[in-house]
């Protein structure tokens, strides 16, 4: 999945208000994190994530491959907070 840049800065904008709902913690990306995730995108659209210092990744690692398993769009990672993006196409909640 893809977005434009003014999609993104929109994107960037609707996180800066977001708390973090997915923890990564010493274990990194379990199949129940990656549920937890699917399931808050289906809910949400949008979510942030936090790392804990613990966690065996990196910020940018632990996007990127949640990115590539749920099918979503990386929107922005900043210290070791991160959001990503993912269309819900039965009901859309973000519209551009």
């Amino acid at each position: 999945m893809d977005l434009t840049g003014k999609q993104r800065a929109a994107l960037r904008s609707l996180c800066n208000t977001l708390q973090p709902v997915l923890y990564i913690g010493k274990d990194g990306i379990t199949e129940a994190t990656v549920k937890e995730a699917y399931d808050a995108l289906e809910a949400r659209e949008l979510i942030k994530c936090s790392l804990n210092e613990s966690a065996p990744l990196s910020p940018r690692e632990a996007c990127d491959a949640l990115c590539e398993k749920l099918g979503a769009a990386p929107v922005q990672c900043i210290g070791r907070k991160f959001s990503i993006y993912r269309r819900n196409e039965k009901e859309p909640k973000i519209v551009f």
